[in-house]
């Protein structure tokens, strides 16, 4: 399952200095699917490439916004000079099938 896409970046009000990317409605629901053994917070182990960037992590279900999330860490950000509110171009492929 591999989804290519372009979102902002966005800061955690209730945690200042964590940075995600919501990931599309319809990304969301594909991955909410499919049947997987129970995670903590229901992470869903992901393989991301944002510009030169690649990395290893998991999204996350986010209530509030109804979609999973990716966290951007600050070494992603810096290395593809990211910034709050700005778009991410985003190639993720999910490895916890």
């Amino acid at each position: 399952m591999r989804f290519t896409f372009t979102a902002p970046l966005w800061e955690w009000e209730a945690q200042g200095g964590w940075f995600f990317v919501s990931l599309p409605e319809e990304a969301s629901a594909d991955i909410r699917e499919v049947p997987r053994m129970p995670r903590g917070f229901g992470a869903v182990k992901v393989r991301v490439r944002v510009g030169g960037t690649r990395w290893t992590t998991s999204v996350f279900p986010d209530s509030k916004r109804g979609a999973y999330v990716l966290p951007v860490k600050q070494s992603v950000r810096k290395a593809e000079g990211l910034v709050a509110g700005g778009p991410v171009e985003v190639d993720l492929e999910v490895v916890d099938l």
